[in-house]
């Protein structure tokens, strides 16, 4: 399952450059697919296609957040999730809306990080 911010967030901002997928964004700033990946040109996720250099719109205003379709929960890079770990409040869980297997999450981040 992807990793959600969840809100009694402090701000701190410890867990932002631990995510290797750069999935996660301080609240209200606008996130792009190819920012931390190799994603490039036109992207195809959920069914919309979306240039992967164009911003897209917050989905916290008030606290940091996670963006699910980048978290791979550092499959492929770590043994747990940095984001918890480093996490002073333990705001950084499972999200329960988004189970999804290793092989989900080890294609998700095979998937960011191809060489075109």
């Amino acid at each position: 399952m992807a990793i959600m911010i969840t809100d009694e967030c402090i701000n701190c901002g410890a867990c932002e450059p631990e995510c290797p997928n750069t999935a996660i964004y301080e609240g209200g700033i606008e996130w792009t697919w190819g920012e931390g990946t190799a994603l490039v040109g036109t992207v195809n996720k959920d069914g919309n296609a979306t240039d992967a250099a164009e911003e897209q719109e917050p989905i916290s205003d008030e606290f940091y957040y996670i963006i699910p379709g980048k978290c791979t929960e550092c499959v492929g890079f770590h043994e747990e999730p940095q984001c918890a770990a480093v996490c002073p409040v333990d705001c950084c869980v499972p999200d329960p809306d988004r189970v999804e297997s290793e092989e989900t999450l080890t294609d998700r981040q095979e998937w960011l990080h191809a060489e075109a």
